[in-house]
């Protein structure tokens, strides 16, 4: 079978937490839950930089405005990772091009990737943190899921993962226009509100005292 659709589920994940899916492969490779990892992934020194790096993210991904600066640093990491995880599954499995593999990989991680940051930078438009933890924490375990069962299932995983990246999109969208006419509603009461300070005083030149 092609590696196709696990370079495409692959890649996506990439572009939400890169770290968590070379350890997530690494370890199912190293504990010969599948032969489809390649032998690179399941070194012990891959293993735990992806481990810490994963810790890092899982933190600094739950803090508003601190995810925006993470996510601007991965603009690049997560499609290199995306193509170099790719390739690496398609070196391993030998049924497609290692160029083509990271190609698919690397443009489907940056997609993903675009639609995270851009909806963390709609979501920090809200004063509370709480979304911020509930997103993240609902985005590592759709790639803790989706990389599991992409390893035994991986055309219906790459099934799911295009579902997922096509509803992250349009939810990117549709944050984006809510936001905009936010922004302008309140952009509108605040000229209001000048207006109508401004006109609200006592007339230029009018009496000031009711004597002779």
């Amino acid at each position: 079978m092609s590696v196709l659709p696990l370079v495409f589920t692959s890649g996506w994940a990439s572009g939400i937490n890169a770290y968590a899916v070379v350890l997530l492969l690494g370890v199912f490779g190293a504990t010969g839950l599948t032969d489809e990892v390649p032998e690179a992934l399941q070194r012990t020194d891959v293993l735990i930089a992806a481990g810490v790096l994963f810790l890092c993210e899982a933190v600094a991904d739950k803090i508003p405005y601190v995810d925006n600066v993470w996510d601007s640093v991965h603009t690049v990491i997560r499609p290199v990772a995306g193509a170099v995880v790719a390739a690496l599954l398609a070196g391993e499995s030998g049924s497609l091009p290692e160029l083509a593999a990271g190609a698919v990989g690397g443009s489907t991680a940056l997609m993903s990737h675009l639609v995270k940051a851009g909806t963390r930078m709609a979501v920090n438009t809200s004063p509370e943190p709480f979304s911020n933890i509930v997103i993240s924490t609902g985005e590592d375990l759709a790639v803790a899921g989706v990389i599991t069962f992409a390893l035994f299932h991986p055309v219906a995983a790459a099934v799911i993962a295009a579902v997922l990246l096509a509803l992250g999109v349009w939810l990117l969208v549709f944050l984006a226009s809510r936001i905009r006419r936010f922004r302008r509603r309140r952009a509108q009461r605040r000229e209001e509100r000048r207006l109508a300070a401004a006109g609200g005083g006592p007339p230029a030149g009018g009496p000031v005292g009711g004597g002779r």
